[in-house]
């Protein structure tokens, strides 16, 4: 199994990514990185990529590409990125099997 394989990009957050990347005048890349922090340990953080590393991990799919670094898939090998619309707003959310415990917010989690 190449580690592209290990995490998905859902139909809705590609369009999401696509229909933002339009309006800014960038290319449909969406970078997920790890950070430590959050109120559960570490957060994810999402942003619209402006260059892809070599050793990232791209998936394509549904015009557009998610990229992550090494260091982050680690944390989220075997997650599904989507972008979710309910009372509470709109989001990325990561559903993410390596998570022991997350927040409230679904920003933060813990290995």
């Amino acid at each position: 199994m190449t580690d592209a394989a290990k995490i998905i990009l859902t139909e809705n957050a590609a369009r999401r990514v696509a229909e933002i990347a339009q309006k800014l005048g960038k290319d449909a890349v969406l970078r997920l990185s790890v950070e430590g922090g959050g109120c559960s340990g570490f957060q994810y953080r999402f942003g619209l990529a402006d260059d892809i590393d070599a050793d990232d991990v791209q998936v394509t799919g549904k015009g557009a590409t998610l990229v992550v670094d090494p260091m982050s898939l680690d944390l989220v090998r075997g997650s599904a990125v989507d972008f979710v619309e309910s009372l509470g707003g709109k989001s990325f959310q990561v559903t993410n099997p390596n998570a022991q415990a997350g927040c409230g917010c679904g920003s933060s989690f813990s290995v």
